[in-house]
């Protein structure tokens, strides 16, 4: 039967990657730097985890040389580009340029109707979850979710399966009993070591990404009621139960 509904954040429940990319070269311009990343880089670097773990792939990418130099320096840069470029990001939420996507707050209220308990399993920062959810679903929103994981709690970024491992563990659940909803693949990757049938609704960043071995890959969730969801995953649990002639 299933007890809880497990959502990744970024690109998941809404479609940030945008306003993250915006963000991240505001944040280059005001440093001084060189750098703009396009579309088609930021496509590439989502395959990295992580705002901070981007910034130094690319940097190793562009100027492999220069982290022998003073390690210690290129750390408290990084720091300071990410501080920006979340300041940027927290202000482009606030003023309204990103939404939920499509279905997600219908599936909240029906899980909540049913009993079906709600959760966060993201990497992304404490305070982007906050910034999003807070104008999305109102003051109280944190209410809603019996389960909220983030960076601050699983420091391991996906494809690690840490922070739903974690999740499952303060849910007391098994995995069996619970739908991760992703949007990409390392975030696959980690739901499905977890053990979790995962339902994958991509992005333009995303779509071009393998999902093999996800329960369901839909545009959104528009089209999909707490029944239906109850219905695939009670299909995928036959499946994994059954036993070959």
């Amino acid at each position: 039967m299933l007890q809880a509904l497990i959502f990744d954040v970024d690109g998941t429940l809404a479609d940030t990657e945008k306003v993250h990319l915006q963000s991240f070269n505001q944040a280059f311009s005001e440093l001084g730097m060189d750098w703009h990343w396009d579309t088609e880089r930021y496509t590439e670097l989502l395959n990295i985890s992580g705002g901070k773990e981007r910034i130094a792939h690319y940097w190793k990418t562009v100027s492999p040389d220069v982290f022998a130099i003073d390690a210690n320096a290129i750390e408290q840069t990084i720091a300071k580009i990410h501080e920006l470029k979340s300041a940027y990001y927290e202000a482009a939420v606030r003023d309204g340029q990103v939404e939920l996507r499509k279905g997600i707050v219908n599936v909240f209220d029906e899980a909540e109707r049913a009993g079906v308990q709600l959760a966060i399993a993201t990497t992304t920062s404490p305070v982007n979850i906050t910034t999003l959810l807070r104008r999305a679903l109102g003051n109280e929103w944190s209410y809603r979710f019996s389960v909220i994981e983030d960076a601050s709690t699983a420091p391991r970024k996906k494809p690690n399966p840490q922070v739903y491992l974690q999740t499952l563990s303060r849910l007391k659940l098994l995995a069996p009993a619970c739908l991760a909803f992703e949007d990409s693949f390392n975030g696959l990757a980690a739901a499905k070591a977890a053990g979790l049938a995962t339902i994958i609704t991509p992005t333009d960043f995303t779509a071009q990404h393998c999902f093999e071995g996800a329960l369901l890959c839909v545009p959104d969730l528009s089209g999909l009621s707490l029944d239906t969801l109850r219905n695939v995953h009670a299909k995928a649990a036959e499946r994994a139960y059954a036993v070959p002639s």
